[in-house]
């Protein structure tokens, strides 16, 4: 069951933004320093780092950036490779169950999307109550977006295929950084995803069922990045490319053509391949 603990009086914490960023072998791309300036300039927000099962010392890198913050990152160490997807609801689930959160977000490890844009998503976010979302967008007008031609041809090949499957006029779902307020947390990410990694198409599809198509686009909001910068080696390939066609189709299925999702809470497994580090011990559902 996804289950946090009850405010019963918000305002005697101090209510903070939670980052979750998701890493698989990061080692070479995480700017540390970036990181701890970051957390210590802006003490509204909580870094949680997943460690998705990496085999270089991204692990140990991760240790050492909490021991400069204590307070201000968390560490999730998944011990197998699960992809983004489960890495992020590992993320959100610790973060849920933390009464200090008051809205939960995710950003991609290299930082190809930067802090001073991700705040003003948070911002958005706050100003209208209205809104359970707000996430970036790469095609909406940014004069900062700089792509490689090979990111650039796989992104719009995508991109087509993604707005047939999800409906909705949203112009990018798969910009790494979106920020949700704490309510609608378990309508996304209470059932396991069935996409390791296309599961932000899994998150619009979601809440166009729980809002309803008439209402889903008053209640999320697409942001034009300003800043947007494609990071070399990136682990997305040609054999992976040619993989997503068959992956939004099986999507759709699940979703559209034979709907099987639930919009009910996870049972209370207990996965012990998770762990997090240098805190209280806890048990977390992967």
């Amino acid at each position: 069951m996804f289950v946090g603990n009850v405010i019963n009086n918000p305002k005697t914490y101090f209510m903070k933004t939670g980052i979750i960023i998701p890493c698989y072998n990061e080692e070479n791309r995480l700017n540390e320093n970036a990181f701890i300036e970051f957390v210590n300039n802006n003490k509204d927000y909580h870094l949680c780092f997943v460690n998705d099962g990496s085999r270089d010392g991204t692990l140990k890198m991760l240790i050492r950036m909490k021991s400069k913050a204590t307070n201000d990152i968390s560490v999730v160490d998944v011990k197998k490779n699960v992809g983004k997807a489960s890495a992020v609801r590992a993320g959100v689930r610790y973060l849920y169950n933390r009464e200090d959160i008051s809205h939960i977000g995710f950003i991609d490890a290299d930082l190809s999307t930067d802090f001073n844009d991700f705040k003003d998503l948070v911002k958005t976010l706050k100003s209208d109550n209205k809104l359970s979302l707000v996430f970036g967008s790469r095609n909406c007008g940014g004069k900062g977006i700089v792509r490689n031609n090979f990111r650039g041809f796989i992104s719009n090949l995508v991109k087509a295929m993604i707005l047939f499957v999800v409906g909705l006029p949203i112009r990018d779902t798969q910009c790494g950084a979106k920020v949700f307020t704490r309510t609608i947390v378990p309508v996304i990410y209470g059932e396991s995803f069935v996409s390791r990694w296309l599961f932000d198409v899994e998150i619009f599809l979601r809440l166009k069922r729980y809002l309803g198509k008439e209402n889903v686009m008053r209640h999320i909001l697409e942001q034009p990045l300003m800043r947007w910068e494609h990071v070399d080696d990136s682990k997305l390939g040609w054999v992976d490319a040619l993989k997503i066609p068959g992956r939004l189709v099986q999507i759709w299925s699940h979703y559209v053509v034979k709907p099987s999702f639930n919009l009910v809470s996870p049972s209370k497994h207990v996965y012990p391949t998770v762990e997090v580090l240098q805190t209280p011990q806890m048990s977390i559902a992967a």
